[in-house]
């Protein structure tokens, strides 16, 4: 069983990340963007600004600020950067401490220059934001949440800035995935009234792609021969495995800053040993060699990128691959391999 050439590739080209915009550090405190009408917009980083330059079509074009094989977690941007924000009609962002940037610009925007909508593609989703628990092991053990089902029973069902730390990486779930692109079309329909049913029929078409992706990982949910793999780096995918029940295990945790102790690796080893996994997965934003390590010195055969596809490659980028190409051709067979699915 394969998913890795699904329909969900109706198009082979992606999005090439946008160069540096020009800088207008002169203009106007109401930001009129220097064009009639609505045509223009930057989102926050590479996955924001494919859904909404897929969301908004001919009807007008957006820009991703961070460069090629940069994440937008944890990105500073240049001194232009609200400036050249201001001179376009939207922002696409999402409201987390990890994109804190992003989360003072639109503040900006919103104070500064109320000609530029801002949309918040988390607005609606506090209650399934999963908290980002930074111990090592094993990441996603808490209790209320169904093995496939994200109800989001178990968390603050308030603002999601109260203090509690919340793990941004709600975008790998193909399901609040589509919601977060039907929320660019509600805030692009609100700014853009004359092309509001055109941006939804965009979502709408969009989804049903990210809907095969949703069968996908859960065809490789049901067929798994094993109940785990072993992610070396950091786990983005506690979406993933809140849906579909998976379970990752990580000797780093969540977060990028966790160096894993020479237990927890000896342990990871172990596990491999014991359940006969094949496939060690690593994250193609972060070294590869933790991977390499433990299938040196385990029975595992081979290590595996995923993406957590927050940014992209320059190999991907020549390539065309949007969010769909990186969840159908990197992801998903990974994710069959490591859990024996294929």
């Amino acid at each position: 069983m394969t998913h890795s050439r699904r329909s969900v590739l109706r198009r082979g080209a992606g999005l090439a990340v946008a160069g540096t915009a020009a800088s207008l550090a002169g203009c106007a405190g109401n930001g009129g963007g220097g064009s009639e009408g609505f045509d223009s917009g930057y989102a926050a980083f590479f996955t924001l600004n494919d859904w909404a330059n897929e969301v908004a079509g001919d009807n007008a074009s957006f820009e991703d600020p961070v460069d090629v094989g940069q994440l937008g977690h944890g990105w500073t941007p240049d001194g232009t950067l609200a400036a050249d924000v201001a001179a376009t009609d939207a922002f696409v962002y999402l409201d987390s401490p990890e994109f804190a940037w992003a989360q003072d610009l639109a503040a900006t925007l919103e104070s500064d220059y109320d000609t530029v909508a801002t949309v918040d593609v988390l607005d609606g989703l506090e209650g399934d934001l999963l908290e980002w628990n930074h111990s090592h092991g094993e990441s996603h053990d808490e209790e209320g949440h169904d093995e496939g089902d994200h109800d989001g029973e178990g968390h603050d069902e308030g603002d999601h800035d109260n203090g509690t730390r919340y793990d941004p990486h709600v975008w790998t779930d193909p399901v609040l995935a589509a919601e977060m692109v039907d929320t660019i079309a509600t805030g692009l329909g609100e700014a853009d009234p004359d092309n509001a049913e055109a941006y939804a029929a965009n979502a709408e078409a969009y989804a049903a792609d990210l809907d095969a992706i949703d069968d996908a990982f859960r065809s490789i949910a049901e067929d798994a021969a094993r109940d785990v793999a072993v992610l070396a780096g950091h786990n983005s995918f506690q979406y993933l495995e809140a849906r579909y029940g998976f379970r990752l295990r990580s000797p780093v945790g969540v977060s990028p800053q966790n160096e894993p102790t020479q237990s927890e690796i000896a342990d990871t080893i172990d596990l491999v040993d014991a359940e006969g996994i094949d496939v060690v997965l690593y994250d193609r934003f972060q070294s590869p060699r933790l991977a390499e390590s433990i299938v040196e010195n385990s029975g595992a055969a081979e290590a595996v990128p995923v993406t957590p596809a927050g940014g992209t490659t320059r190999e991907w980028n020549d390539a065309g691959y949007g969010y769909l190409e990186q969840m159908t051709e990197i992801n998903v067979p990974a994710f069959e391999r490591a859990f024996g699915a294929q």
